[in-house]
């Protein structure tokens, strides 16, 4: 299923999975096995929790984030700028932005890997000293740049380039798309009419991979846009007035948090519900058997065969 959009989508399936991989050890430890009570430490274990349970998420959730948005932008270019698309919208090219935009997230995320300092402190637990984890602002932080310009700064460029922007572009975006996609449907309509079939089969294939894309997009929109608003509310909070009732943003935070998670695998089931390609490649994969699968190989004859020689020239084919 090699193709430029499947590039992208094959890319943003891996953000999300690491999204949600990287904080799993580190959950399972102190939540499924019960040591969220006891004391952390050494530093380097401190450094390597907030490292898997924010640093590494928000890169790949960043880079997610702009995929989603390249996606968009790709298909915008096949479907209103067809001639263009030949020349933009290879798959060297593809490649070479998804490793631009994965660059651009890790930049972006760089100086969280060193901006905590991590030492320990002796406390009284469980009626003995015991060492834990002290973390604060590091000091190159406070000397150089000052910790309310440092995150500050942080936290509006995330609202602006990774929840605003992107969300803004995308909904701009998906009308675009909606209209192109039913401007499409007339004229499909008009070439059944003068039974041009191969145009108007040519014509559905596009229109049905364009409506899958802009469902995808949708979905992310819904439960990306409620990230960034909480977002953009902590930092009004913090800089004008204090208004923020943080019991309830952290419940609506948790609440998002989840939702974005579900949305990782209803991506799948979008893919599987609205794309023949994907459902034959599946089958294929998972569901025939090896002798079946092998049977069909020697032959060179089956369904998928001629779908998938299709798919290195043909954008379209669902």
């Amino acid at each position: 299923m090699a193709s430029p959009t499947n590039f992208v989508l094959m890319a943003m399936a891996l953000c999300d999975l690491f999204t949600v991989l990287f904080p799993a050890p580190g959950l399972l430890y102190m939540y499924t096995f019960g040591n969220h009570y006891k004391p952390l430490s050494p530093p380097l274990a401190c450094y390597i929790w907030n490292a898997l349970n924010e640093i590494l998420p928000a890169l790949c959730h960043t880079a997610s984030v702009w995929l989603t948005l390249a996606l968009a932008v790709q298909r915008y270019v096949y479907v209103c700028h067809a001639p263009t698309a030949r020349t933009w919208c290879t798959i060297p090219r593809v490649k070479k932005a998804i490793a631009y935009i994965c660059t651009a997230a890790f930049f972006h995320q760089s100086t969280r890997f060193f901006d905590k300092s991590y030492s320990l402190v002796t406390i009284e637990w469980n009626g003995e000293e015991t060492n834990v984890c002290h973390i604060e602002t590091a000091e190159w932080v406070h000397e150089y740049i000052s910790e309310d310009f440092y995150y500050t700064f942080y936290f509006s460029f995330r609202i602006l380039f990774v929840h605003l922007a992107p969300c803004a572009s995308l909904v701009g975006l998906n009308v675009l798309l909606f209209r192109a996609m039913k401007q499409a449907q007339r004229t499909r309509d008009r070439l059944f009419k003068d039974n041009k079939k191969r145009e108007c089969k040519r014509l559905r294939d596009s229109n049905c991979t364009t409506l899958m894309l802009i469902v995808v997009v949708t979905v992310f929109l819904i439960v990306e846009i409620p990230l960034g608003v909480i977002t953009a509310l902590h930092i009004l909070s913090s800089l004008i007035y204090e208004f923020l009732d943080y019991y309830i943003a952290n419940l609506f935070i948790l609440f998002a948090n989840f939702f974005l998670i579900v949305s990782y695998p209803i991506n799948f089931a979008i893919y599987c519900g609205m794309s023949r390609q994907f459902r034959e490649a599946f089958k294929e994969i998972f569901i025939k058997s090896s002798k079946q699968a092998g049977s069909k190989k020697e032959c060179g004859s089956s369904k998928y065969s001629f779908v998938n020689q299709r798919t290195f020239t043909n954008e379209t084919v669902l």
